[in-house]
């Protein structure tokens, strides 16, 4: 009878898989020997992996450029990184390697343009699409941007007053972008977007704020579904809508030449996804070019914003089992050495799921358990996973330690965490690594940041 946790995880899945292997009873990542680095560095412990980044984007590019070839599409393709998803400069540096440009969503944004382009990472030439609602020193420092000679920085214009401020800082010629109020799944809990216009304000806004301006053009129209890009009617039937503002607004807006789906691509949150990137991409960029036709108008160059698809994939967090507790007839509760809350926070907020895997033990017997943080939280806690209502891992032997890691948290964690910062329970923020590998496949490894101290915390607080 097979009862092994490996038995139970190749019985469930098509394991090992590209980026998880196991190798005398310990898991790898990236052929990364993940206990190795957990003897190196301890726990808990948060592992950047760059070299996921790079390849991420050439995916992506690989997608939507076989898609431009295929459909004979006379438009360019643009891949843009949302920076909200994480902001750290090993992750910018490493995804400029590529030949991308850059989306942004709030005003230190800015600054942080203004570092790359000092340390040679982006030039005047790099389109930096400026989204959200913005407040005054935001639109002061996209002013400031313009001014200076970044060209290709295109505010996308949130509501209609926007404009103003624009009108009277701006002292070149600029381009601009509009932002479609996209209309929600049926099951949100509203029905419009709260960014950007309504689908019938674009055409007359244009005429009368746009159309006759001596120093702005109108370059590009944006829209983003929240739920993703995803194979459905609803997805279809709103970038239909979206395509058909573009080509009425094209048809008296020549200079309109770029058409922003924003992002969506989703990541791997379980060893059993399964998503036709390929197929997507080529789906999109055949229905443009169909709609396109049919308006006679030409095919816009597509940009996209994709920021959990290009870093989700490269981050990871490992975690000891300190001890179980078994709190009636049925439950079993492994604490970790940290806090759900405070390390993976999308957990409780958005009940999102990750890749759960153990590092170690997967050769003992596997036993059904519930996780939980060292927080006083009730919501500190993981109960189920992607694919099932349950969590498996190996049966708890107070003689054999149990180290678990939690895949593809490279997206949006640290930020809603509050890094750097206070954290629930004063519970320190853990050490964070950085991997890459050199030309012989060789790993190495780089601590970025030290496990937060109570001093710093303490400061925080005005202690």
């Amino acid at each position: 009878m097979k009862t092994k946790y490996l038995d139970l995880i190749e019985q469930t899945f098509d394991f090992p898989q590209d980026e998880f292997k196991v190798i005398e009873d310990e898991l790898s990542f990236h052929d990364i020997p993940l206990m190795d680095i957990i003897k190196q560095y301890g726990t808990p412990l948060k592992i950047t992996y760059l070299p996921k980044i790079s390849e991420q984007i050439q995916k992506a590019k690989r997608f939507f450029n076989v898609a431009i070839a295929k459909s004979d599409y006379k438009g360019d393709y643009f891949y843009c990184y949302c920076t909200k998803s994480s902001h750290f400069s090993f992750v910018l540096e490493e995804a400029l390697k590529n030949d991308i440009h850059i989306e942004t969503s709030s005003a230190f944004d800015i600054p942080i343009i203004d570092r790359l382009y000092e340390n040679g990472k982006i030039t005047t030439d790099t389109y930096i699409v400026c989204n959200g609602f913005k407040k005054a020193l935001y639109m002061q420092y996209i002013c400031e941007l313009i001014n200076s000679g970044f060209h290709n920085t295109i505010p996308v214009l949130d509501n209609k007053d926007e404009l103003d401020y624009y009108e009277k800082n701006v002292k070149v010629k600029a381009q601009l972008g509009i932002r479609i109020a996209a209309e929600e799944e049926p099951s949100f809990q509203f029905y419009t977007s709260r960014l950007g216009f309504r689908y019938n304000e674009i055409i007359d806004y244009y005429n009368t704020r746009i159309k006759d301006s001596k120093k702005f053009e109108l370059k590009m129209l944006h829209f983003f579904i929240n739920t993703g890009i995803k194979d459905t009617s609803y997805y279809w039937n709103e970038l239909t809508k979206c395509v058909s503002v573009y080509i009425e607004l094209k048809k008296i807006c020549p200079e309109l030449d770029s058409l922003n789906i924003g992002g969506g691509f989703p990541i791997k949150n379980s060893l059993a996804f399964d998503y036709e990137y390929d197929y997507i991409a080529e789906e999109i960029i055949s229905q443009i070019k169909r709609l396109c036709e049919q308006g006679e108008v030409p095919e816009p160059n597509i940009f996209t914003e994709f920021g959990s698809y290009t870093v989700g994939e490269s981050g990871a967090v490992l975690y000891n089992v300190l001890d179980q507790k078994k709190q009636n007839d049925r439950e079993q509760w492994d604490i970790i050495d940290s806090s759900f809350m405070t390390t993976l926070p999308d957990i409780w907020a958005m009940n999102q799921r990750f890749i759960l895997l153990a590092v170690n033990n997967w050769e003992l017997p596997y036993e059904r358990v519930f996780l939980g943080g060292l927080t006083c939280d009730s919501q500190d806690y993981y109960s189920e996973e992607a694919h099932v209502n349950a969590i498996f891992l190996p049966k708890f032997d107070k003689e054999k330690p149990l180290y678990i890691g939690f895949f593809h948290t490279g997206a949006y964690q640290e930020a809603l965490g509050g890094y750097g910062g206070i954290q629930h329970c004063l519970l320190p923020a853990p050490k964070h690594i950085i991997i890459t590998k050199d030309e012989n496949d060789d790993y190495t490894t780089k601590l970025f940041a030290k496990e937060q101290s109570a001093v710093s915390m303490l400061k925080n607080l005005g202690y």
